[in-house]
């Protein structure tokens, strides 16, 4: 499971449609609707908030209005659009991390994706992200 930090327009349409189904499977989790997971690193930050449901919903609305933007058809019906926003940090060092991580992945099956991407001086944040100065996050599996 990934729940990238980086913002969704740098993913891939791989990489796009794989972060929407693995939230939605975070999203289940973190609503006790399955059993696996549960103890999954990626969804520490998520569980730390004053309300985790509502973190979840909020990054996948995110998620949805840039698969919208490439017109892709997710389905809306699957976030509950009711939620109290909820702002979370983010690490430099983990942006860093992914953002590394993410160009090994694009450069083996996006090649124009990677160079897009390579361009980029810094990569932005997911919008519910505020940055801060830090170490890859303690939840991280490093690779």
């Amino acid at each position: 499971m990934r729940i990238w930090s980086v913002h969704p327009e740098y993913l891939d349409t791989k990489g796009l449609v794989a972060l929407w189904r693995e939230t939605l499977l975070a999203k289940h989790v973190l609503e006790g609707k399955t059993k696996g997971y549960r103890n999954h690193p990626q969804l520490d930050r998520f569980k730390q908030t004053d309300s985790p449901q509502d973190a979840i919903d909020q990054y996948l609305a995110s998620v949805f209005e840039e698969s919208a933007k490439r017109g892709y058809s997710f389905n809306r019906n699957k976030i509950n659009w009711n939620f109290s926003p909820v702002s979370m940090q983010v690490t430099t060092g983990q942006l860093e991390y992914e953002t590394t991580h993410l160009l090994n992945k694009l450069r083996t099956r996006n090649a124009l994706k990677f160079i897009e991407v390579s361009n980029k001086k810094t990569l932005a944040p997911h919008p519910m992200f505020n940055v801060v100065k830090g170490e890859i996050e303690k939840w991280e599996i490093i690779q």
